[in-house]
């Protein structure tokens, strides 16, 4: 059995429809499915126009564990794909739990009263899907996901040790508006604004956003400010590749855009702090969110390319080495192929790979996994295959910063 049930119907959920929808040969029955039935309507339309794959829709809330399960019960799926809010985790993998259906997300599970990303939530469901004969695999997505795999590459074929783990990530796009978030607008000004972090040494090293900045040549892009930043795959990382002595993850922004999110923050607007308007609360984020450009909306506009990978210096038959694999992906070949920008392309994108590999049994297990934990070659050659190459590059001397 190889049907699939998406749930989340924005940009990275979009792209990996379309690419189930250009595979048909890797998947049974597909269907769609989010709260706004409207929005899976649009994208399977979509699909059928590209490529003639029909694809099914449904209307669902994620957070109706009751409600999630009936519909899996219904639709029967091998698999769940869950590419709707990192707040969602939770009830969908409670609902898989109840109907009986492996699970799969692109980012660990977040509260909604407090910007703590962490995968100790859902690392607790182990030993409950391992007893239902299930399996769960998390952070199928870029970063986490991609970034991870290459650093299991880097393990496999690059390096006998990993002493540093640096994963940069660059989106050199320009989509001409004042001021847009490239995902949804909650998680991604959530992210930003929390304190950064990274591991070194066995413990985690914390410093105020945004405040440790670099320079960096960027192949194909150009040289970018990139800012250290905390990122779900650092947790993950460091539990499962422990030689690591020091991991970091990089991100780069724009004066404009930062400039406007100082403001933001300055007039709090960022903030996830429940406040009194018209005689009702509401959150000033959640409020911000509505008033910005929809992300999956800036693909018509977005040009340029990412640059997203890992830089590792550890050794090789006993002599020091360092190597930098990354992958670019331009915005509008993006579009062209999807009707997505680059960052929806390069989240949807290993997601539809991560699905396929559990239902052809290449990557197989029971219980709770991250992406790491699996042999990183067939993944490594679908990229290939399915629009995100990769290069590989021995650089001369480690990071200097």
């Amino acid at each position: 059995m190889k049907d699939v049930l998406v749930i989340g119907a924005g940009g990275v959920s979009s792209v990996a429809v379309h690419k189930m929808g250009k595979n048909p040969e890797l998947f049974g029955k597909v269907t769609l499915a989010s709260r706004r039935k409207f929005k899976c309507d649009a994208i399977a339309a979509s699909v059928k126009a590209r490529f003639g794959t029909e694809i099914a829709t449904a209307e669902v809330d994620a957070d109706d564990v009751d409600a999630t399960a009936r519909l899996i019960d219904q639709v029967k799926p091998k698999v769940v794909v869950n590419l709707a809010l990192p707040y969602q985790d939770l009830p969908i993998m409670d609902a898989c739990l109840k109907a009986g259906a492996d699970y799969l997300d692109t980012a660990n599970y977040e509260p909604r009263d407090e910007a703590r990303f962490q995968y100790s939530w859902q690392w607790e469901y182990h030993d409950r899907f391992k007893d239902s004969g299930l399996m769960a695999l998390l952070g199928s997505g870029f970063d986490p996901g991609v970034t991870s795999v290459f650093a299991g590459y880097i393990k496999k074929h690059l390096l006998d040790t990993i002493e540093t783990l640096d994963i940069l990530d660059c989106n050199g796009g320009d989509h001409g508006q004042h001021f847009a978030t490239n995902f949804n607008p909650e998680i991604n000004i959530r992210e930003i604004t929390a304190p950064a972090r990274h591991w070194e040494n066995g413990e985690w090293v914390e410093t105020p956003a945004l405040s440790t900045r670099q320079v960096f040549q960027f192949d194909q892009v150009g040289t970018k400010n990139m800012y250290l930043m905390y990122h779900e795959e650092l947790e993950s990382l460091a539990k499962f590749f422990p030689e690591i002595r020091r991991a970091r993850f990089w991100m780069t922004f724009g004066d404009q855009y930062l400039t406007h999110l100082r403001v933001l923050q300055n007039v709090g607007l960022t903030s996830i702090e429940p406040v009194m308007f018209e005689g009702r609360e509401i959150i000033p984020l959640q409020f911000l969110k509505a008033v910005l450009p929809e992300p999956s909306t800036l693909g018509t506009t977005t040009k340029g390319k990412t640059n997203i990978g890992d830089i590792a210096t550890g050794t090789k038959d006993g002599a020091e080495k360092t190597v930098y694999v990354y992958n670019v992906c331009d915005h509008e070949d993006a579009f062209a192929e999807t009707g997505n920008q680059a960052v929806s392309y390069t989240t949807g994108v290993p997601a539809m790979i991560g699905t396929a590999l559990m239902l052809d049994g290449r990557w197989a297990g029971k219980g709770v996994f991250n992406i790491e934990q699996f042999d990183p070659d067939p993944f490594m050659d679908m990229l290939n295959q399915h629009g995100l190459p990769w290069q590989v590059h021995t650089l001369e001397e480690p990071l200097k910063f």
